[in-house]
């Protein structure tokens, strides 16, 4: 598993119009060939009458799969160009189909890479990126004369505070990236003098607004 990656926020649409052609960029987080094939086909059924509904998407963690197509469109005028924006933002688990209705103003081999690159770029700035980072939820369990101490260290420091457990003794969890388990493992046992229980619980991911 990836330590840390960027992949679109969520799902959404975004129109922009070149020489009275619409040009609508639909981008969804997929994490199968599978789910982006059925996105692509969705948008391809809602958008029936459409000139040409082109797609691209790369999924997998060393972006194993990549594909794209300019359904219609002079060959490499729109499929590549719309992948090549997923990979110089370097997203990954994402798809991306681009809707064209023709205006009646041909736009010429670079007029339709620039109007495909422009439209994706745009969709996915309007919808947002995140960087996932692998975390593992750490707990310290200490006696509550040490919770002010060790809350008010947790919230200062850049390990985020998940929950606090309130029962006989009382369990501070927090978010702590993979590769930093070691050091704050050290860093928390300074701080209680050795006198809380560290205990390792579940990997997640989480999500940074970028």
């Amino acid at each position: 598993m990836l330590d840390s990656y960027y992949t679109v926020k969520t799902s959404g649409t975004h129109e922009i119009v070149i020489n009275k052609s619409r040009f609508i960029a639909h981008v969804k987080r997929v994490t199968t060939e599978e789910e982006a094939q059925a996105f692509v086909q969705s948008i391809k059924k809602e958008h029936w009458n459409a000139t040409h509904n082109c797609s691209a998407y790369m999924i997998g963690e060393n972006d194993d799969i990549q594909k794209a197509n300019d359904d219609g469109e002079p060959n490499g005028t729109a499929g590549v160009p719309m992948l090549e924006v997923l990979k110089k933002r370097q997203l990954k688990d994402t798809c991306v189909v681009v809707t064209r209705y023709f205006g009646g103003i041909k736009l010429g081999a670079g007029g339709l890479i620039r109007a495909y690159g422009s439209a994706v770029t745009e969709g996915i700035n309007a919808v947002g990126v995140v960087e996932r980072k692998r975390m593992k939820v750490m707990s310290i369990t200490v006696d509550y004369t040490w919770l002010g101490k060790i809350e008010n260290e947790l919230r200062q420091s850049r390990y985020l505070l998940k929950h606090i457990d309130y029962e006989d003794y009382v369990s501070l969890h927090s978010y702590v990236p993979v590769a930093e388990v070691d050091h704050y493992t050290e860093w928390i046992t300074n701080i209680t003098n050795g006198q809380g229980q560290i205990k390792e619980q579940d990997e997640t991911y989480l999500e940074t607004d970028m």
